[in-house]
């Protein structure tokens, strides 16, 4: 007698929808976690892990809860279509490209503060290896 219309006791398992520090039970994953898995949280509704209680603050309310999904309800990550992963090209290209010389690196340049590559701000020789060079033109022919 443990199923309604297919579905077994385990599926309708009693959780609480919030828990205290330590006192989650096993079987419960962050969305990291969760990708860390190759896993996604699938529309699930999240349950929340309060903070443990501050020794500076003690009557303070938790402002940053964590949240924990199902593992067993969670799904497989969907593999990145073409079309997102040249948005992420260009979405990455527009950090590691130096606005004035044009090169691109293979880390994020500090655009923020220094608004360029090092070299263009201070004159610091770049490594060679550091940035992909240009293309010599991008004709087919």
């Amino acid at each position: 007698m443990g199923g309604i219309s297919g579905v077994t006791f385990k599926d309708h398992e009693l959780l609480v929808s919030a828990y205290d520090w330590g006192t989650a039970p096993e079987g419960l994953a962050t969305r990291r976690q969760l990708r860390a898995l190759g896993l996604r949280p699938a529309g699930q509704e999240p349950i929340v892990l309060r903070c443990r209680s501050c020794g500076f603050w003690p009557g303070r309310i938790c402002t940053r809860p964590t949240y924990l999904y199902r593992i067993d309800r969670a799904r497989p990550v969907r593999p990145m279509t073409l079309a997102q992963e040249r948005a992420l090209d260009r979405a990455m290209e527009a950090r590691q490209r130096c606005g004035k010389c044009g090169r691109r690196y293979h880390h994020c340049i500090p655009l923020r503060t220094l608004g360029s590559c090092l070299e263009c701000h201070d004159g610091t020789p770049a490594d060679p290896t550091t940035y992909i060079p240009a293309p010599a033109h991008q004709l087919a022919a």
